[in-house]
């Protein structure tokens, strides 16, 4: 692909995250932002050097999906269509059809907003020395990926380089305020009540998952970045879930497991990965785009 510098995305400022390149149109577009979902994957926290090409686009629009099926709740997202973008965009977008986001321009909240339905991931962890999940109690005896009394939110600090930090619930209210926490925490728990009978009607189990929000210069609430996703969710198959064990599932857990496997340390760089690696982390990612919407996503 070959795009004049003058008529490439990069003419825009942009910050660069794990896996998405998010542009500031303030110059052509005020008030807007361009999200590009590329094919980067990381894993525990590092950005393997190996692609996963087509994964952007699937990830682009299994987000859409569920913008678009959420709507009663506010959120960013204008446009996904690269030919529906407003015409002073499109000479900037060419190449990158099925990528890339059109949305509003958010002051966004510094916390990630988690909601757990199972027992697994660094809750696991904490709950093997604790008893605890983010502070919260959960009962004695739990196994590994059981299903919780009730689902629990369990909010974390954003960092676009390094650990997420898990942190209480009163921990966010001392950043952002009681009457904000409790909002976010509401809705959190509220998407992913939906979310998860939604997804499970369709073989999937939505063990876990994080949500981001922005305000408008007006005070209104977002929801922003994606949503739902195997990068941002633990998707497992409700056909071969049992609990006590890992499960079959449809996200980054195949190439976690790969990774445990390397003489790797969990540091920069990653290894380089198979072409099996790349090809089956490719295929869980379709899969759950089939299930969920119902059709594959054209790569």
């Amino acid at each position: 692909m070959s795009i004049p510098a003058e008529s490439s995305i990069n003419a825009f400022p942009c910050r660069s995250g794990k896996v998405r390149d998010v542009y500031d149109l303030e110059s052509i577009l005020p008030g807007h932002l361009l999200i590009v979902a590329s094919d980067r994957i990381s894993a525990f926290d590092v950005i393997m050097p190996t692609p996963i090409t087509g994964k952007g686009k699937i990830l682009t629009s299994l987000a859409t999906f569920w913008f678009n099926h959420c709507t009663d709740i506010p959120h960013h997202l204008i446009e996904t269509d690269s030919g529906r973008f407003p015409a002073a965009l499109q000479p900037y977008t060419r190449g990158l059809t099925g990528q890339a986001s059109l949305v509003r321009k958010t002051a966004v909240i510094p916390i990630e907003c988690v909601a757990r339905g199972y027992l697994a991931g660094s809750g696991w962890v904490e709950y093997q020395q604790t008893g605890t999940v983010c502070g919260l109690s959960l009962p004695p005896g739990l196994k590994q990926c059981d299903k919780l009394p009730h689902p629990i939110f369990t909010p974390a600090t954003k960092a676009d380089v390094g650990h997420d930090e898990n942190i209480s619930f009163e921990r966010s209210v001392q950043m952002i305020g009681q009457p904000l926490a409790t909002r976010l925490r509401d809705l959190t728990l509220s998407l992913y009540d939906r979310a998860a009978a939604f997804a499970l009607a369709r073989g999937i189990i939505i063990a876990d998952t994080k949500f981001e929000f922005g305000l408008l210069p007006d005070g209104q609430l977002l929801l922003i970045d994606e949503i739902l996703t195997p990068d941002s969710s633990r998707f497992w198959s409700a056909a071969e879930y049992v609990p006590g064990r890992d499960q079959a599932s449809f996200d980054k857990q195949f190439l976690r497991n790969w990774l445990l496997q390397q003489p790797w340390d969990r540091t920069p760089p990653g290894p380089a990965l198979p072409n099996e690696v790349v090809a089956g982390t490719l295929a869980r990612y379709q899969e759950a785009h089939q299930r969920i919407t119902g059709n594959p996503c054209a790569l």
